[in-house]
C-alpha cells in the first residue's frame, strides 16, 4: 500500500500498547480507524482522545476468542465504513509461565493463550481475508507475533508456543498470497521487550480460564528489563514503513540477532541446542529489548 488517505484500519487489541500506536499513525497519515478490544472502558477512553485529536475513529467491544465476536467487528465496519484495508490482528496476552517448565504450566494458560493469541488472530484472517481478496484493492495484514515467537529455550513456553505458530501461519498466508498474485500483503510483527501493559494480561483472563499462576519457587527469579524497552510509537512507525515497503518480516531489534543466528545454526548443522539459563537470561540482555 502506498495511498493511506480514506483507507480504512481495523486493530484488534487496539485500546492501549502497540494496537493504539498504530492506530495514532495510521489515523496521522489520513487513515479511517476501527479499534477493537475486549477492555470497553479503555476502548471508550482511546477512542474519545483520537476523536478530540480530529480523527475518525469507529470503537466496537471485540473478543477475539469469538469468530463470532469477528463477524460482528467486520459487520460493523463495513456498514460505517463499506471497506477494509488493513488489519492488525494485535491481541495478545502474557501468562505467568515466564520461569517455570512447560509441563508445569496449567491447562488454563494454555487454553487462554492460545485462545487470543493464535485463535485471535485466526479468526481474524477467517473474517477479513475473504472481504480484502474480494474487494481487489491494495491491501495489508499485519499479525503480532513476537521475538519469541522466533526465539526458543526454557522461558515462556505457553506464550512462546503460541507466537511461534503465528509466524508460522503469517508464512503461509504470505506464501499463499504470492502464489495468487494477490494485491493483499502480510507482515508479521516480532517485537522485543516493549513498554506496554501486556505482562499485566490477567485482568482480562475470563473466570473459567484462571489457573494457578506461576509457582512461588519461580517468581523471585527476575523480571522483564523494562528500563531499555522500546516505546509503542516507535514499534508503529516500524509498522507503518513495512507496509509501504511490503515488508514481511517486521523485527523491530538488531538486539537478539546473534540467538537467532544460534538458533539456525543449531538447526541446519544438527547439533543440538545449547540455550542460555534462564535464570541470567533476562539480566544479559537488559539492554537486547
Amino acid at each position: 500500500m502506498k495511498n493511506f488517505k480514506g483507507r480504512v484500519a481495523v486493530i484488534t487489541g487496539g485500546a492501549a500498547g502497540i494496537g493504539r500506536a498504530m492506530a495514532e499513525r495510521f489515523a496521522r497519515a489520513g487513515m479511517k480507524i476501527v479499534l477493537a478490544d475486549v477492555e470497553a472502558a479503555a476502548l471508550n477512553r482511546t477512542a474519545r482522545e483520537m476523536r478530540r485529536a480530529g480523527h475518525e475513529v469507529l470503537a466496537v467491544r471485540t473478543d477475539v476468542t469469538k469468530a463470532r465476536s469477528l463477524g460482528v467487528l467486520a459487520k460493523k465496519t463495513l456498514a460505517e465504513y463499506g471497506a477494509v484495508h488493513v488489519l492488525c490482528n494485535n491481541a495478545g496476552v502474557y501468562p505467568p509461565d515466564r520461569f517455570s517448565p512447560v509441563w508445569e504450566a496449567p491447562l488454563e494458560d494454555w487454553r487462554w493463550a492460545l485462545d487470543v493469541n493464535l485463535y485471535g488472530v485466526v479468526h481474524g484472517i477467517r473474517t477479513f481475508m475473504p472481504i480484502m481478496l474480494k474487494s481487489g484493492e491494495p491491501c495489508h495484514v499485519v499479525n503480532t507475533a513476537s521475538l519469541a515467537g522466533m526465539l526458543s529455550g526454557s522461558g515462556s513456553p505457553v506464550y512462546g508456543a503460541t507466537k511461534h505458530a503465528v509466524v508460522r501461519l503469517s508464512e503461509a498466508m504470505y506464501a499463499s498470497l504470492r502464489e495468487l498474485k494477490s494485491k493483499v500483503d502480510v507482515s508479521v510483527l516480532c517485537p522485543g521487550v516493549v513498554q506496554t501493559g501486556i505482562f499485566e494480561s490477567e485482568r482480562n483472563r475470563p473466570g473459567k480460564l484462571r489457573g494457578i499462576g506461576a509457582p512461588a519457587k519461580y517468581k523471585d527469579l527476575g523480571s522483564i528489563p523494562m528500563q531499555n524497552a522500546m516505546s509503542p510509537a516507535d514499534v508503529a512507525e516500524q509498522v507503518f514503513n513495512a507496509i509501504r515497503a511490503r515488508q514481511f518480516y517486521v523485527i523491530t531489534t538488531t538486539g537478539y540477532d546473534d540467538a537467532l543466528r544460534d538458533r539456525m545454526h543449531w538447526i541446519l548443522k544438527r547439533q543440538n541446542p545449547q540455550f542460555p539459563d534462564i535464570r541470567t537470561m533476562y539480566k544479559r540482555n537488559s539492554k537486547a529489548v
